[in-house]
């Protein structure tokens, strides 16, 4: 069975409920947010598997980036520069000198319209819609976008972004959820097993910016071909505290399997599918106190490279009038019997 709740929290934040008989997933329109999804282990016992505040109001800022849409531009862009049809752009630097997950306030901060709630058959679900306006934290042009989330029995969490401009404009959008999927009863997720499809990555410079070089994860601690604990090579990157790095997804632009993350004690399994060029791996290196402890979650951010207005070698970014911006990620949730290995799991 397939349901659509919603619960409202003053005149324009809502609360919105998404189940089949298996999973829950909740949602606000304050930042397009996921803030909780309850899935079942081996034993059918329900957690939430994604960090996220018990109050709402929390999300009014969310500095972490819980569960959130970020925009224009996920990642980071380096100087908050770049040049667009000859004209220099400046953008705001809200991460030492670079700007980040679209600004001091990004589309994670903002009230979204509640456009319609989808009950159909084989799923349901709900679309939210912004428009950020032509110098928002610097970016020129209206800029419409509209989410898409949907649910449905075979457990997939379906979200399909869009987007209109009236001036050339970059546009970059993911969802922000960090997943611990034994449910945060293990406090880390060091020992959770995790495959990435991607055989090279953009390498990077000491800004966390990305170098224009893009290069072979064989041979390296960054190689999840095979899966492997997250744990296993954490600790190489002592600058970054763990993993933050972009991977450059074995795709054609087509739904593919981007990657497979695995919790053995639970048995619960994501996979993440996308038609997006790369992926974001990001361990929570810089949590500290407060809600969860340093590698308490991790997010698997499906993007465009970051800084790609930089580099014209990366896919491009930039949206023009009379295109539609589409881009699609589907979070898929299951259980796997604990007697089975994970290589054959993964």
């Amino acid at each position: 069975m397939l349901s659509v709740l919603s619960k409202s929290y003053g005149k324009d934040l809502y609360l919105i409920t998404l189940k089949n008989d298996q999973i829950v997933v909740n949602i606000t329109n304050l930042g397009c947010t996921v803030t909780a999804i309850y899935t079942p282990d081996s034993n059918g016992v329900m957690k939430n598997i994604v960090a996220g505040f018990s109050d709402l109001a929390f999300y009014e800022q969310n500095d972490a980036y819980f569960g959130c849409v970020v925009g224009r531009y996920a990642n980071r862009i380096a100087g908050g520069k770049f040049t667009l049809a000859g004209q220099p752009v400046q953008l705001s630097v809200n991460d030492g000198t670079n700007h980040l997950h679209g600004g001091f306030e990004g589309f994670h901060k903002k009230t979204w319209s509640v456009v319609t709630e989808i009950r159909e058959e084989n799923q349901v679900g709900v679309v939210m819609e912004y428009l950020s306006k032509d110098g928002e934290e610097g970016y020129p042009g209206n800029l419409l976008v509209q989410v898409r989330y949907t649910l449905d029995n075979a457990c997939k969490l379906s979200i399909r972004y869009t987007g209109h401009t009236d001036k050339p404009t970059p546009v970059n959008l993911t969802n922000h959820s960090y997943f611990n999927l034994s449910g945060f009863e293990q406090a880390l997720i060091t020992g959770h097993l995790l495959k990435i499809n991607a055989s090279h990555y953009t390498g990077k410079n000491n800004h966390n910016v990305p170098d224009g070089s893009v290069i072979e994860v064989r041979g390296t601690a960054l190689d999840f071909q095979q899966a492997k604990r997250i744990g296993d090579d954490i600790d190489q990157f002592p600058d970054d505290k763990g993993f933050d790095h972009n991977y450059v997804l074995n795709s054609e632009g087509e739904i593919t399997e981007a990657a497979v993350l695995y919790e053995p004690v639970t048995g619960r399994e994501l996979r993440v599918f996308t038609d997006q060029p790369g992926m974001q791996l990001y361990t929570a290196n810089w949590w500290y106190g407060g809600l969860y402890p340093r590698h308490g979650a991790v997010a698997l951010e499906t993007q465009a490279f970051p800084d790609s207005p930089n580099h014209p070698s990366f896919p491009c970014t930039i949206l023009h009038p009379g295109e539609v911006y589409e881009k699609h990620t589907i979070y898929e949730f299951g259980v796997r019997s604990l007697k089975s290995s994970y290589e054959t799991i993964l």
